[in-house]
């Protein structure tokens, strides 16, 4: 460790980041893709949940959205915790969890125990997930950096669209009335795996330099950053739950409950390191690339919430043949993110602009052959523009996230990168229930009409993905400098 605290001293371009380093990065993606893939892997397994322990609608909402809502509301205050106290103990502590809990939801013998894992393997996921920007921004500078955060985009892209087709492969190979649970039990060998690799290879804590203020958990702050949190996405992931107009109201209520935290980190950071430094939204960078972020992931998520559900129930595909339809963009996105990490600090946020544009036309690309061709052969139809699409949704993720923390101090990163993945996970519930509204006002009747639904679904989704286009531009068109500045070396 004494190695590396003495080369992360040189500039950015002078540091020459070693095999261990690396390898270290390769434990956290991994990690990263497992915890990931939770999100989008259940959506297939849905109908084989129901025949195997009789869950509810809405159960099985919870089990969809209780994962979701736990693991945005410890998002920040886990990432402030590995600033504070290691972010190898952390990302452990959320491992072994995960781990555990993957076990026990897949060893479910009602809805209600299986609803019980998925909330604590939300909670584990939300522990975990920060730590990874922070050791990326921990151990890497400059253009080693921009590529290390392209794999991580690389990581999101491919975990969210590949779910679909590994939980219908899963199920294929195990039946439709226990494969379910084998999309839990897939995390068991990784996660043993991946702990002692954790310990050997991912770096201890680094020393704090002086700032002048005292550094602790916020408590207060924690508490009412999780409060506001789960007031904000409860209407969104419990929409069709919950009828009426009522549960709306709690919007307001979670903007008041947020501002009163934004109040607090204002008194609490003139003596203390507040949860989250406000500051930090002074930059340009951060501030519209979380807001960019938040945009993107309400279009992006539900494009595959959507697409599933009109293949398998509209089309009546099976699991595995749904999630073959949606590989291209899989495809798309994992090699489009790893080169967009790559030259994201040669070129900067027109990279965003450009995939963004490549985005919303692919979407719509996708409209026109579902429009022209809703027989069975739809998701061949389908292919091309959603392979077009997932290049462009690559050269959104990973640059995007190399761009918004490029200014982010060491010392913050866990929750800076907690805020920017809260604002994700806020975006994809509220894109949900946003696309899905569209879609359901067509299918949910007595004659269906899912080849319009989805239609108006992916208009929607690719709405979202232009208003996040429109987002980049002004960054484009007002920011200080297309690429970025040297990570890392500038504070908040």
């Amino acid at each position: 460790m004494d190695s590396t605290r003495t080369t992360s001293q040189k500039a950015p371009e002078e540091r020459q980041h070693s095999a261990g380093e690396w390898r270290a990065l390769a434990v956290c993606l991994t990690a990263s893709f497992m915890t990931l893939l939770d999100v989008s892997i259940v959506n297939v397994a849905l109908p084989s949940i129901r025949s195997g322990i009789g869950a509810s609608q809405s159960g099985l909402q919870w089990v969809l959205s209780g994962y979701a809502l736990a693991f945005g509301l410890v998002l920040v205050p886990s990432g402030r915790l590995g600033d504070v106290r290691g972010r190898r103990g952390v990302f452990m502590v959320g491992l072994l969890v995960f781990t555990a809990a993957s076990a026990l939801a897949g060893a479910a013998q009602n809805e209600t125990w299986l609803v019980a894992a998925r909330l604590v393997q939300g909670v584990a996921g939300g522990i975990l997930v920060p730590q990874v920007s922070g050791f990326i921004q921990q151990m890497f500078q400059g253009a080693a950096r921009g590529r290390a955060f392209g794999l991580l985009g690389a990581t999101i892209g491919v975990s969210t669209a590949v779910g679909p087709l590994l939980g219908g492969l899963l199920i294929q190979l195990f039946g439709s009335h226990e494969g379910w649970r084998w999309v839990f039990y897939v995390n068991l060998p990784i996660g043993l795996v991946l702990l002692p690799l954790a310990h050997r290879l991912l770096p201890g804590r680094v020393r704090r330099e002086g700032t002048g203020t005292r550094s602790d958990l916020d408590p207060v702050g924690v508490v009412l950053l999780g409060v506001g949190t789960v007031v904000l996405l409860l209407p969104f992931v419990q929409q069709r739950e919950w009828p009426g107009l009522g549960k709306w109201l709690l919007i307001p209520l979670a903007l008041l409950v947020l501002g009163g935290f934004a109040a607090w980190e204002r008194h609490y950071g003139r003596r203390h390191e507040p949860l989250v430094n406000l500051a930090l939204f002074h930059r340009q960078s951060y501030g519209l690339g979380v807001f960019l972020s938040l945009l993107y992931f309400a279009g992006f998520t539900s494009i595959f919430f959507v697409l599933t559900l009109y293949l398998q129930n509209g089309m009546h595909y099976s699991a595995l043949e749904a999630g073959v339809s949606i590989m291209p963009f899989a495809v798309g996105s994992g090699a489009a993110a790893a080169v967009g990490g790559r030259i994201v600090t040669r070129i900067g946020r027109p990279l965003v602009a450009l995939g963004l544009g490549m985005v919303v036309l692919g979407l719509l690309g996708t409209v026109l052959a579902v429009h022209q061709d809703s027989t069975g052969s739809v998701g061949l139809a389908t292919a091309l523009p959603l392979l077009f699409a997932g290049i462009g949704s690559g050269l959104v993720i990973s640059p995007n996230q190399t761009l918004t923390l490029s200014e982010v101090p060491v010392e913050r990163a866990g929750s800076a990168g907690g805020v920017l993945q809260t604002a994700q996970r806020i975006g994809s519930a509220a894109g949900i229930a946003a696309v899905g509204s569209v879609f359901f006002s067509r299918v949910g009747n007595s004659r269906p009409d899912w080849s319009s639904g989805l239609q108006l679904g992916l208009v929607t989704a690719a709405g979202l993905a232009a208003l996040a286009l429109a987002v980049a531009l002004v960054d484009v068109f007002t920011g200080p400098s297309n690429a970025p500045r040297a990570a890392g070396e500038s504070g908040a």
